[in-house]
This record gives structure tokens, sequence and C-alpha cells, in this order.
């Protein structure tokens, strides 16, 4: 059975860092994308940033450029995202994402085919 778990998320003021990792099980074989999605209150679910895991290509949103970093330890199955100078509306649960083929829209939610359960970030002003 494929499980993501997410970890590492919390309240913190503007400014702030925090660390999110998601540890992958059950899956024999090696993903072709992992990505970090997100979802505030009455908002589509957005992608965030994603990773080519055998590349270690990577993509962000514009939002996040600059201020996230997305990395892998294969050794680990984990996937982090550091996020450094959270603002306000960064507030969002955050939820990892992988996807097996190489098809597809990979900045897309659709496209992914197993999800984490999801962790909590709240950033205030």
């Amino acid at each position: 059975q494929v499980q993501l778990v997410e970890s590492g998320g919390g309240s913190v003021q503007a400014g702030g860092s925090l660390r999110l990792s998601c540890t992958t099980s059950g899956y024999t074989y090696s993903w072709f994308y992992m990505a970090w999605f997100r979802q505030a209150p009455g908002k589509e679910r957005e992608v965030v940033a994603f990773i080519h895991t055998f590349s270690g290509g990577t993509y962000y949103a514009n939002s996040v450029k600059g201020r996230f970093t997305i990395s892998q330890d294969n050794a680990k199955m984990t996937l982090y995202l550091q996020m450094n100078n959270l603002k306000p509306e960064d507030t969002a649960m955050y939820y990892c994402a992988a996807k097996r083929g190489s098809g597809g829209d990979t900045r897309s939610a659709g496209a992914y085919d197993y999800w984490g359960q999801g962790t909590q970030v709240t950033v205030s002003s």
C-alpha cells in the first residue's frame, strides 16, 4: 500500500521558516515527479513546487520563487520543502503528491497519482 506522510507544518510569524517533510513507502519503483501543493480555504489546490526525481530539475510557482526550496533524499525516500520568509498568504494546507509517469501537466493536481493527508501551515502577520 502506497503511503505519503507529511510532517513539519505549524504556526509561525511572518518572516519565519518551516521545513516540511514527506516520507513515502509502499512503492517499489521510483516516482517520476514529486510535488508540493497547497490549498487555502475557499481556493483551489495549487502547485507550489515539483521536482523531477531522476534529473533533479525543479519548478516553482512564481509566488514562492526565491523563498521556497524543494529537495529530495532518495535514500530516505523523503521529499522536503524548505520555506523561508513566510508570508500570511502562504497560509494553507500543504500536500505532498507523487506521480508515476512522465506525461501530463505536472503543474496540475490531476496529474498526480498519490497524495498525503496534508499538513497545516499558518503564518500570522
